[in-house]
């Protein structure tokens, strides 16, 4: 059962939490509609395109990116004003537990969470489609890629020099097919590979290939060559930021193919999945040490309370990017690399809640 005072905490949490998410995201158009208005005139960009599917998602991702972090600055800020107005005094000397005070923060909390988690997981994913297209379509940089190889299911090993996207053409592509016992069955080299666009058909000019037999290898070459391979070109040309398009369960599946490849993106989309959990879940420890640091009042007003919430927040931010480097680049476990900025702040925040019991 809530009380008129829950419902009181509550809804300035949420009221402080949307006012200061929605002056952040409105500063952050402004500032990227600056840069990117010329690019977009100069493409003949439509309004609702750049409303409706670079904007809306805009807000979206880097909204629910840094949630946590704005729920922390607004419980620094309504409840360090509820401390120097002289609202939490009397709500201590009624007798009520510490505990009780922090409940309807927590509930506010939850709320937040929840709505971030299903957001992060089913929501954005879909948004992020349409950002990306549109950022493809108006000002990203033609993709390229050098030097590929992977392994794909069933034996085989795929390799090509170079790829541009512009021209949708693999340069020097060579496969190869690997029997049961990892032996060489299959070799195939071609100048160049051109996968249909929506489907598995492939054409190559200039190839010779090789089929290795128990007595007589079969040798052959031409000038084009018109067939089927199990992958495509978007399983292999992909940007880093393509694990932001895909939902929970797609994502899920996406990465064990890339493992089965031979990918050394994986952890990077493994960081993008287990962040999808982890930023909502510090909601719950940035909230506490909001409360612990906001609650008393200081000398230096609300000023100071904020001061001292961006010192946490530059710290926790830090720590969150030397764990995902990490988890990159020396191999460290990537779920625990992104929990562990949460487990250390959780530390923190239980210290912090002990003293403000005191």
């Amino acid at each position: 059962m809530l009380t008129i005072l829950d419902k009181y905490i509550i809804k300035k949490f949420l009221k402080t939490f949307f006012f200061i998410f929605g002056v952040i995201m409105l500063l952050s158009i402004v500032f990227d509609l600056a840069e990117k208005l010329p690019l977009f005139a100069s493409k003949d960009a439509s309004l609702s395109e750049i409303v409706f599917d670079y904007y809306v998602s805009f807000i979206l991702f880097h909204g629910n990116m840094f949630s946590s972090m704005i729920i922390f600055i607004a419980v620094i800020w309504f409840t360090a004003k509820m401390a120097q107005d002289t609202e939490i005094i009397p709500i201590w000397n009624s007798g009520r537990p510490f505990t009780r005070f922090i409940r309807p923060y927590m509930i506010a909390a939850t709320i937040l969470m929840l709505i971030s988690l299903g957001l992060n997981h089913f929501v954005i994913p879909n948004t992020n489609q349409l950002r990306l297209n549109f950022e493809e379509k108006y000002y990203r940089d033609e993709m390229y890629i050098l030097d590929y190889h992977a392994e794909f299911p069933g034996g085989q090993v795929v390799y090509f020099d170079s790829y541009m996207a512009d021209k949708n053409r693999a340069e020097d592509f060579v496969l190869e097919q690997e029997g049961s016992d990892g032996e060489l069955t299959y070799f195939l080299k071609a100048r160049t590979a051109e996968n249909k666009k929506g489907t598995n058909k492939w054409v190559l000019t200039n190839y010779w290939s090789r089929r290795i037999g128990d007595t007589n290898d079969i040798l052959l070459e031409g000038q084009r060559l018109d067939t089927s391979f199990k992958f495509t070109m978007d399983e292999m040309a992909t940007r880093e930021n393509i694990a932001e398009t895909m939902p929970y369960f797609e994502l899920k599946e996406f990465i064990e193919r890339e493992k089965k490849k031979g990918s050394d993106m994986v952890p990077t989309y493994e960081i993008e999945l287990y962040q999808r959990t982890s930023y909502p879940f510090a909601t719950y420890v940035l909230t506490i040490i909001g409360i612990a640091v906001a609650s008393r009042k200081k000398r230096g007003g609300i000023g100071i309370n904020i001061a001292i919430g961006l010192g946490i927040i530059f710290v926790y931010i830090f720590a969150m990017k030397v764990t995902t480097v990490a988890a990159m680049n020396l191999g460290f476990a990537t779920y625990i690399a992104v929990w562990i900025p949460n487990f250390l702040f959780a530390i923190l925040a239980y210290f912090l809640y002990k003293k403000a019991q005191r």
